[in-house]
């Protein structure tokens, strides 16, 4: 068997663009390695949560590339980011290497959407609602998909902690409960959603107390990344074939 050699260090899945940040990531956060039973890494960007989601422009596209393209030269299988507003460049990033990208996990929306009988919507927490716009579902094939939004803007410690960088330090329990209660003001907003996708990795961590505060699906990217490492690296079924 001839093993292709090229890189420093060998057998990463899923390589990460990430976005400067020094809060904790719990398990479940992309930006936690433990989450994933398979090899991740990862590229930090000199760009802040805030500059993309509140001045995002072309000018932050040439970074976010660079760094698609080491990813791909480390030997990753597939490329994702941290933060979900990185959808306004799922095309350029796409473009830029030869592996696939999913760059944010709004990316699941259509996915989602069609799963769902007729008459259902998409409810998607957000960051900051204000600032999450057509463009950005419509730059990963959501546009014109029945979506409910809500957003974490509002919310003292998210805001605070996650949209400000005000401090490093976060109290989990309460990022909890605010979550909890914009999943219910979703809810009491849109009655027909369907399903939820969490934009934000911040919110993934609290996926299983979303759901089972919903009683809905909850998408977010962790589980997006789970099923790409899948397809990437596919592994033989065990078991009898008679």
């Amino acid at each position: 068997m001839l093993l292709q050699g090229g890189q420093n260090i060998c057998g990463y899945r899923i390589g990460v663009i990430s976005l400067e940040s020094y809060f904790f990531k719990p398990p479940g956060h992309i930006k936690a390695p433990a989450t994933f039973d398979f090899p991740v890494s990862y590229k930090i960007v000199d760009v802040t949560v805030d500059h993309l989601i509140d001045r995002p422009g072309p000018e932050l596209i040439e970074p976010f590339v660079k760094a698609a393209k080491e990813l791909e030269a480390e030997g990753c299988a597939a490329i994702t980011g941290s933060c979900g507003f990185l959808a306004l460049y799922q095309r350029e990033l796409a473009e830029a290497v030869s592996i696939p990208v999913f760059i944010s996990s709004l990316i699941q929306v259509p996915l989602v959407y069609h799963m769902l009988p007729p008459g259902r919507s998409v409810g998607v927490m957000t960051a900051n609602r204000s600032n999450l716009t057509e463009k950005h579902l419509e730059a990963v094939g959501a546009g014109g998909i029945p979506v409910t939004v809500v957003g974490m803007e509002n919310r003292t410690e998210f805001a605070e902690v996650i949209l400000q960088s005000k401090r490093v330090d976060m109290d989990s329990d309460k990022i909890r409960d605010e979550l909890l209660a914009e999943a219910a003001s979703l809810l009491e907003k849109d009655p027909t959603v369907g399903a939820i996708v969490l934009e934000c990795t911040d919110m993934a961590p609290y996926g299983h107390a979303i759901q089972q505060a919903t009683g809905l699906p909850v998408f977010d990217l962790t589980t997006l990344t789970n099923m790409v490492a899948e397809a990437v690296a596919r592994k033989p079924y065990p078991g009898f074939n008679p």
